[in-house]
């Protein structure tokens, strides 16, 4: 594994079992091979796989993002909200985006000046986002999905004469941004720098705190989005929607490739952790197995892959 090179052997390993766990569903599932199967997988993958963008980034600096779940409830509520009050969809968004990457930013700018891990901070700022939006709607959280949003994500949606949902194609052109990003610009060697080793990213004036707090707004603001983007799946606003996302999320970047410990991943990876734990989700629940036995299942493969990745040198010398 480490001599085709950690990352992109993860990342094939991964992708590896993706196929082993297709060609298993499409035996032990009807019609899980069928092409209206693959593109539910897709569609599904794509709420998933936009949601784990900040979380692959801030994983990528040694740290997690527990906030994504609530701020998913948050895009998800404000959005219906604003849109049964008759406010456009640009507002909506532009609303939603401002106040997301406020309050990432705010996690990341609090957790790299006082030096706490990110895991405490955001927890403790994603409740705040839920109580605030548990308080202004005083519970009960009304409106509709914007106009156009549903269609945008439907399984029977075209792209023209392309049978493919509008989102799958949102999809496809974020993972092409989000590697080029991390990839190819000096904002993306900065988060891998300070991933890799603070202290020398430090010594190499690598800018510590306003890396954290872009890296954490961009988090939020791609989870608020996720949730606004269920909103037109579900059709009706929901204040628990982001909640299952919460361990998938880690799960998709572990899955993938990207370390814990940071330094070291990319969201191609992400993308390959995030067909999987879809494929996982999708045939368990066809076959009637219970969300409990689910979450026991997914939890399993992630510590089981977790071991293998940790057994790399590299990795057991900076653990």
């Amino acid at each position: 594994m480490r001599a085709l090179g950690g990352r992109h052997a993860r990342s094939l390993a991964a992708g590896i079992v993706v196929i082993l766990i297709f060609l298993a569903g499409s035996i032990l599932v009807h019609g899980f091979g069928s092409f209206g199967s693959i593109r539910s997988l897709l569609l599904l993958g794509a709420f998933l796989g936009i949601a784990s963008v900040g979380q692959t980034m801030v994983v990528l600096l040694g740290g997690i993002d527990l906030s994504i779940p609530f701020l998913m409830d948050f895009g998800n509520v404000v959005a219906a909200e604003m849109t049964g009050s008759g406010h456009p969809f640009w507002q909506v968004i532009l609303v939603i985006l401002v106040l997301a990457g406020l309050v990432g930013g705010l996690s990341g700018f609090i957790s790299a000046r006082l030096r706490i891990h990110p895991l405490i901070i955001t927890l403790g700022m994603g409740y705040a986002v839920q109580g605030a939006v548990l308080l202004w709607t005083k519970g009960f959280p009304s409106g509709a999905a914007p106009q156009g949003l549903p269609g945008f994500v439907s399984v029977s949606a075209h792209i023209g004469p392309f049978p493919i949902p509008p989102i799958i194609l949102l999809w496809a052109l974020v993972a092409i941004a989000i590697e080029f990003l991390l990839q190819r610009t000096v904002f993306g060697r900065r988060v891998y720098a300070l991933g890799s080793s603070p202290e020398a990213a430090r010594l190499a004036l690598v800018p510590y705190v306003s890396t954290w707090v872009w890296v954490f707004a961009v988090s939020a603001m791609f989870a608020a989005v996720a949730g606004v983007l269920l909103l037109g799946f579900t059709g009706s606003a929901f204040g628990d929607v982001g909640s299952p996302y919460l361990f998938q999320t880690v799960a998709t970047v572990v899955v993938g490739g990207t370390m814990l410990t940071g330094g070291e991943g990319g969201y191609i990876g992400t993308i390959v952790g995030t067909l999987l734990v879809t494929e996982l989700t999708m045939i368990m629940t066809s076959m009637g197995v219970s969300s409990a036995i689910e979450e026991v299942f997914l939890g399993a493969v992630v510590v089981l892959l977790v071991m293998l990745y940790g057994r790399e040198a590299h990795v057991r010398e900076r653990i």
